[in-house]
């Protein structure tokens, strides 16, 4: 019951209109005067009020309608507060529960705590008090909420994803699709840029190891000194400042993922250590007792492997243990028909980023876009995407928004034309007819006499419809 000091505020209240985003508080007591009195106080603080007389009702209330805080007796008939209180947790988590009772004892306080209770007020029930702990509970819930939302905009920044749809990279993928349900070792070639890391996260995301950890490690980013200890862990006193024992990368990609970029950087020492991991399945933290190893092992290097065994810088037995399923990530040059999809994602992520409207690509850039050789492949492209957003002053990038590097390397002497070996015919003639239409300024007739070839196959090989007649 609320105690006199509150017995004003229950009269008969005039007609609440409440916002459309209003806090949705649901009241459960078997007491009909309590639910009464406490729905009038609530529903004139503008908050929307739901009653139940039961835990019953009260599940079947919070699966059907978006509930913020619960406010529940602890003390009814069947079902206590408390064990309400666990399941609203099962159905709903983020939901916020304040109990009440007249019967509060510090041991029913601090077990409805850990049970996940925001709060625990105690009958009676005082109008202010009770009013401002439901509002501090519904506003944890609020924060809860928007963290959430936050983190799952970060995530979605964040993510990277593999995209394009080139036969270069369809191969690639399909080796990756087929190897990533098996246990097998695999190792990813290819220059740096290419996505090495993307393809390892894709190899992951689709094995029975996905519910795991994916840690990545970079072996040429960290010391040699430390590496060792970075990636077995370490005892306490196992080495001068090893005030503690700390878990290495081995431990903490238990039962997932362990990708070591640029493999070809590990000294003699660690590669003795990964042969080990690779033939017995454990290893040894700095220090400490042997340790059983459970994770699958994803190598990259844009080095050349093979060479460096040649050459005595990495042990053979420990080449053949990473090459088991070797794949080569495509350079950006081998995949240009991806070029513009890459652009159009790049486009949304750093638009949203930069809170800027989703930016148009004017004809030119694609164009030069598509010549350029990209030796950093497609970090380079990303670079060069969210530096073009940053600086871009009107709704379409231009080419003056790329950088000169770009424009001068992507527009060669009209007099040369620099084709790799292997580029199909069809792109060759492509190229060769832009490239003469870019000196003839656009002239078709020009072009065509220097071509030696008829206007019409201009308009032909470039596509265009609208040929003359």
């Amino acid at each position: 019951m609320l105690d006199e000091s509150s017995a004003s505020d229950v009269g008969t209240a005039p007609a609440i209109t409440v916002a459309p985003n209003a806090t949705t508080l649901l009241i459960v007591d078997d007491e009909p005067s309590n639910v009464a009195s406490l729905q009038k106080i609530f529903q004139r603080e503008g908050i929307r009020v739901l009653t139940a007389d039961g835990s019953k009702l009260a599940l079947e209330l919070v699966r059907t309608h978006r509930v913020h805080v619960v406010l529940t007796d602890l003390m009814m008939p069947g079902t206590s507060g408390v064990e309400l209180l666990r399941a609203l947790k099962q159905v709903s988590p983020d939901t916020e529960v304040v109990l009440m009772t007249a019967y509060g004892t510090v041991e029913t306080a601090v077990q409805a705590m850990r049970d996940g209770a925001y709060d625990f007020v105690e009958k009676p029930l005082k109008r202010m008090a009770i009013v401002k702990s439901v509002r501090k509970a519904a506003e944890r819930q609020s924060l809860v909420e928007e963290n959430r939302t936050l983190r799952q905009e970060i995530r979605l920044l964040t993510r990277r994803e593999i995209v394009g749809t080139s036969p270069a990279l369809r191969r690639v993928l399909d080796v990756a699709t087929q190897a990533a349900p098996s246990t097998a070792t695999l190792l990813i070639l290819g220059e740096s840029g290419t996505g090495k890391e993307l393809l390892a996260r894709y190899v992951h995301e689709r094995s029975s190891r996905a519910r795991g950890p994916f840690i990545a490690v970079n072996c040429s980013a960290i010391p040699e000194t430390i590496l060792e200890a970075e990636l077995f862990g370490h005892e306490r006193g196992a080495f001068t400042g090893a005030v503690g024992r700390r878990e290495g990368r081995f431990a903490k990609a238990g039962g997932g993922t362990l990708f070591l970029d640029e493999i070809g950087e590990l000294s003699p020492s660690v590669q003795v250590k990964l042969l080990r991991v690779l033939q017995e399945g454990e290893y040894e933290p700095v220090g400490g007792d042997t340790v059983k190893s459970d994770v699958r092992i994803v190598a990259a290097t844009n080095r050349d492997l093979r060479a460096q065994v040649a050459g005595g810088r990495f042990r053979e037995d420990l080449f053949y243990r990473l090459n088991v399923i070797a794949m080569t990530a495509p350079p950006l040059r081998a995949r240009r028909e991806d070029i513009p999809l890459l652009v159009d994602h790049f486009l949304g992520i750093y638009c949203h980023k930069n809170a800027r409207p989703r930016l148009s690509v004017a004809r030119p850039v694609t164009e030069l876009l598509g010549e350029y050789l990209w030796p950093g492949n497609v970090r380079e492209l990303e670079n060069v995407i969210e530096r073009a957003v940053v600086l871009c002053r009107g709704d379409t990038l231009t080419v003056d928004d790329l950088p000169e590097a770009i424009v001068q390397a992507s527009a060669p002497a009209p007099s040369a034309l620099t084709v790799a070996i292997g580029t199909p015919l069809e792109e060759v003639e492509s190229r060769l007819i832009r490239e003469t239409l870019r000196h003839t300024k656009g002239d078709k007739s020009l072009a065509a006499q220097l071509l030696g070839i008829s206007t019409r196959t201009i308009y032909r090989k470039l596509g265009e419809t609208d040929e003359p007649e």
